[in-house]
């Protein structure tokens, strides 16, 4: 065997993997179009996808190896690196809204702007995972900014404006983390490395409505064995995708009840319609040869078409709010008899304006040995037109932190997109100040900082980057994400300081200097003198006369200083205090009776009818309530 050439830099090989088939397109761009040099197709054995999902990622890749491997065998190229497009039957639309101060009033730049939305994508994200029950790895797919604020002002664009107040509210779309990873599985099953991804309905779009005509606003309807994927245009742009569980399976399953024919006949039968108006032979499940009309199966599959028409009708309304101006239908369903005319009527629309796909190819693709303009063309084709034209801006590898990049959307993708794409948060990319701590200290609110978020590394090709750059084909981006700053954090003894001397109460409950402080925590406090420092005593002398008056019987003398008052209804008598201080309510806790080491409820403290604080002086006779409330 003669040694294949190696796959150059601007040879395309795209994969579409279908419910029902795997098709590869090898290609490489002359001009603006594609030029198709070979196009391969291979069934699956048995069911490996559910309704566009991969299900057996083992029969996926060995399936996928057999078509590239008929494509290198033909064209004397080995392929190692290949274009996919993931099924939007997973997609998953979300809301989220962030704002975003700056420290004063200044001129809003492209920088701030990203990092705006960068956080509002990250607020959808967690409004998806929080809706969802169990976190998932989710894989960004593109977004939309429905409405921008400056200064509490509704705005279509904000830079170069001035203001300190940045809001925005945008639309994301996520595809859960396990239909990224079983696609890239079966890829590296097959020998194969992903050089950039899309999404079906994207793909289809790129091949059947070139970027010249999404001024009117269309739409797509690529109709699958498994599912039915829908995108839109308008203004120059996609605006939103959606899809149908119904799609073609659920007429050949009609043909199968009706005919007894196994499943692999159904599809034959499905595909003769319209061929010929002869009878369609075949055999059914019994071993008897059947001579089925073309009519008969016609009407056999009426109750699912018209579900089928429905669905595709219903979906498009809930995106685009009325009919399109046009709407283009395309994979195999699109082929059923019937179906055009259907559609159209359930969006109430001349049927001129529902085309079968495959007019438009020629724009964007062409070949000199394979018939392209069949509509089961439309995703394996767009994937190549996408890669080929640039219409995705990462036809090839790009790198993160030596691995490749999962990378979806159309047009320019800069460093902040690929790492949201990859799983990467605003808090991530900006990192966040840590958490304030707020306390209140006899009556005065006090507000301690948490410490500033240490920046992540941004680089590209070892130079250093901002979240705006754009990433080309081949770069290497080295991203460390950003370290959150601690949170703020005091002990009552840190708060009050080392000269602070008396008794504390948190929460209305004794408190030791080693109490760690929470948000909101009230503290107060009594401060107290220090005892003195104890000196030694001088030797006494003893005079004659002075022991005469020590053997002298002493006279008793009144107690000094005593405080008598009445605590919770009883009578409460304390002793002088040895610097000859009042007594305070704080120091009459001990009295009360109440386990402040387990207090379940706030303490109510009153001094002669009136509520008074812990600081407050106790005078003689008071009468003083100590209790729970």
């Amino acid at each position: 065997m003669a040694e294949w050439k190696a796959q150059d830099k601007e040879l395309i090989f795209a994969l579409d993997i279908g419910t029902r088939s795997v098709v590869g397109v090898v290609g490489r761009p002359v001009g603006d179009r594609l030029k198709v040099l070979d196009v391969e197709m291979a069934e699956h054995g048995k069911r490996a996808m559910m309704d566009g999902q991969i299900d057996d990622i083992k029969q996926v890749g060995t399936l996928a190896r057999t078509v590239t491997e008929r494509l290198e065998s033909r064209l004397g190229v080995r392929l190692e690196r290949v274009s996919v497009a993931a099924a939007g039957r997973a997609l998953r639309t979300q809301k989220g809204s962030f704002v975003l101060e700056l420290p004063e009033e200044q001129s809003i730049d492209a920088e701030q702007i990203g990092e705006l939305e960068a956080g509002a994508v990250s607020a959808a994200e967690e409004a998806l995972q929080n809706d969802g029950g169990d976190r998932r790895q989710m894989f960004l797919v593109g977004y939309t900014v429905a409405q921008y604020r400056l200064d509490n002002y509704p705005m279509n664009n904000l830079q170069f404006h001035t203001g300190r107040r940045m809001e925005a509210d945008v639309v994301a779309t996520f595809l859960p983390g396990e239909v990224v990873e079983s696609l890239y599985a079966a890829m590296r099953a097959a020998g194969l490395q992903v050089s950039s991804m899309t999404l079906e309905p994207i793909a289809a779009m790129n091949a059947a409505i070139p970027a010249e005509l999404r001024l009117l606003n269309l739409a797509m309807v690529d109709i699958g064995a498994g599912t039915t994927d829908i995108a839109l245009c308008r203004d120059g742009s996609v605006v939103g995708y959606t899809m149908a569980t119904v799609a073609g399976d659920e007429v050949t399953e009609a043909i199968m009840r009706t005919f007894l024919v196994d499943f692999k006949t159904a599809e034959q039968v499905k595909r003769a319609i319209g061929e010929s108006d002869d009878l369609i032979r075949c055999r059914n499940i019994l071993g008897q040869e059947e001579r089925i009309a073309a009519a008969e199966v016609v009407q056999a599959i009426q109750e699912p078409m018209n579900r089928l028409a429905d669905a595709i009708a219903k979906q498009i309304l809930s995106v685009n709010d009325t009919a399109p101006s046009a709407v283009f239908l395309a994979g195999g369903g699109s082929r059923l008899t019937g179906l055009r005319e259907k559609v159209a009527e359930k969006l109430e629309m001349d049927d001129r304006r529902v085309a079968i796909a495959g007019n438009n190819f020629a724009l964007s693709v062409f070949s000199d040995s394979v018939e392209l303009e069949r509509p089961e063309y439309a995703t394996p084709l767009g994937i190549a037109i996408s890669a080929g034209l640039g219409l995705l801006n990462d036809s090839y590898v790009v790198t993160l932190n030596g691995h490749s990049a999962k990378l979806f959307r159309n047009g320019v993708l800069t460093l902040r997109d690929i790492l949201l794409m990859n799983g990467y948060s605003y808090g991530d990319m900006v990192g966040k100040t840590g958490k304030s701590l707020t306390v209140t200290l006899d009556g005065k609110r006090l507000v301690f900082r948490g410490e500033p978020a240490v920046p992540a590394v941004l680089r590209v090709n070892e130079e250093e980057a901002t979240l705006s750059t754009v990433i080309h084909a081949g770069d290497h981006i080295h991203f460390v994400p950003a370290r959150h700053g601690e949170g703020a954090g005091r002990t009552v003894a840190e708060l009050l300081g080392p000269e602070f001397y008396g008794k504390v109460m948190v929460n209305n409950a004794p408190a030791s200097m080693e109490t760690q402080l929470n948000q909101g925590d009230v503290v107060l406090t009594l401060r107290q003198t220090p005892p003195a420092p104890r000196r030694e005593a001088a030797p006494t002398v003893v005079r004659p006369d002075a022991a005469v008056q020590a053997a002298a019987p002493a006279r008793p003398v009144p107690p000094s200083g005593e405080l008598r008052i009445s605590l919770n209804g009883e009578p409460l008598v304390l002793p002088a205090r040895e610097d000859g201080g009042a007594y305070h309510l704080m120091d009459l806790l001990e009295y009360s009776g109440i386990d402040f080491e387990h207090l379940d409820r706030a303490v109510r403290l009153e001094v002669n009818g009136i509520e008074r604080g812990f600081q407050y002086a106790v005078k003689a006779q008071d009468r003083v309530i100590i209790s729970l409330i």
